[in-house]
């Protein structure tokens, strides 16, 4: 029999989808965890319901407080909806230069976005550090999601459990960017726990830290991306659960060629970071042929979130990238 659920109740128990095309190239199956069919269209909604039960569970979030976080966008959503329906107010600081579609889901949502300049992360006026100061100001509960455990547990007790059972316990590897370390972090803890064979591997753009950090123990980058909520240039306290057996970098003109392969031919719109995820999936595929091997990703959000700019001919063409098969 059916039953009648809330929003905060249908987040996770998301799918993990055979990409079609992808398998039937490489000989391997290429899986991605469909995160856009949360409520609130992303993985984000994951830690953004994570933290909230463990700050009520520990009693610093009561009846008509608010809730503020720095965020590119999609854990701002989260926060927003299910912080709505729960009764909190919600004030999210946010990098100006992300797709104006996140701005305005979160206003029609109740929210208050305060835009801050892109700086970086030592400038006191990064968006993380304005959402912190906010907290300190006003007494407001500040979500913390780069530092907060209750991101990366929330994604061990439950993104790595329907994983592992969805795959009845068979995936060889785990490819995953990583924005806050939490779906990472969490996921690879708790399936490596399972399998210490699976093999993880950290998917990077350029302009981020994170791959040098794996490959060479230093947080050194070249470059930049336009992909959104992804890529860091420091050790999150999320991040530093995560197991990590390798690393590998995605450019945006590959990641702009999966993004388009993806919505032309499996009919998947996905974002930038879904985007990135699959391009490594796939080149980790491609190295290894006719294996039978199980590879698995995520699929963080939709693509309508970044119509805007990624499905934009003039963006594209600003940025020198182009719209081409893939390899």
């Amino acid at each position: 029999m059916a039953s009648i659920s809330t929003l905060w109740d249908s987040v996770g128990n998301t799918p993990l989808l055979r990409i079609g095309t992808l398998s039937k190239r490489t000989g391997n199956e290429v899986l991605g965890k469909a995160e856009f069919m949360n409520p609130g269209g992303s993985i984000k909604d994951r830690a953004a319901k994570g933290m909230i039960a463990d700050a009520e569970k520990r009693g610093l979030l009561k009846p008509g407080a608010t809730i503020v976080e720095g965020t590119a966008g999609n854990t701002g959503i989260g926060l927003a909806l299910l912080g709505r329906e729960r009764g909190y107010r919600v004030v999210v600081t946010m990098p100006d230069n992300q797709a104006r579609e996140k701005y305005e889901l979160l206003e029609a949502m109740g929210a208050e976005v305060r835009k801050v300049p892109v700086v970086p992360f030592a400038n006191e006026n990064h968006f993380f550090h304005v959402a912190k100061k906010l907290s300190e100001e006003h007494g407001w509960f500040w979500a913390n999601q780069f530092e907060n455990p209750a991101n990366g547990e929330f994604h061990a007790q439950t993104t790595a459990e329907e994983i592992w059972a969805q795959c009845d316990g068979k995936l060889d590897v785990l490819v995953a960017s990583c924005g806050t370390g939490g779906t990472l972090g969490g996921v690879s803890s708790a399936l490596k726990a399972k399998n210490p064979k699976l093999e993880v591997i950290l998917v990077d753009p350029y302009g981020s830290g994170l791959y040098c950090h794996v490959r060479e123990g230093k947080m050194e980058t070249t470059g930049g991306s336009i992909t959104e909520g992804i890529g860091i240039m420091r050790l999150t306290e999320n991040f530093k659960r995560a197991k990590i057996d390798s690393a590998m970098r995605v450019t945006d003109q590959e990641m702009i060629e999966m993004l388009y392969h993806l919505a032309r031919e499996d009919a998947l719109v996905v974002g930038t970071s879904a985007a990135l995820n699959v391009r490594a999936a796939y080149e980790v595929a491609r190295a290894r042929p006719q294996q039978g091997l199980r590879i698995a990703t995520f699929l963080c959000d939709h693509g309508s979130r970044y119509a805007s700019k990624v499905f934009n001919a003039e963006f594209l063409a600003s940025k020198s990238l182009f719209v081409r098969p893939l390899p």
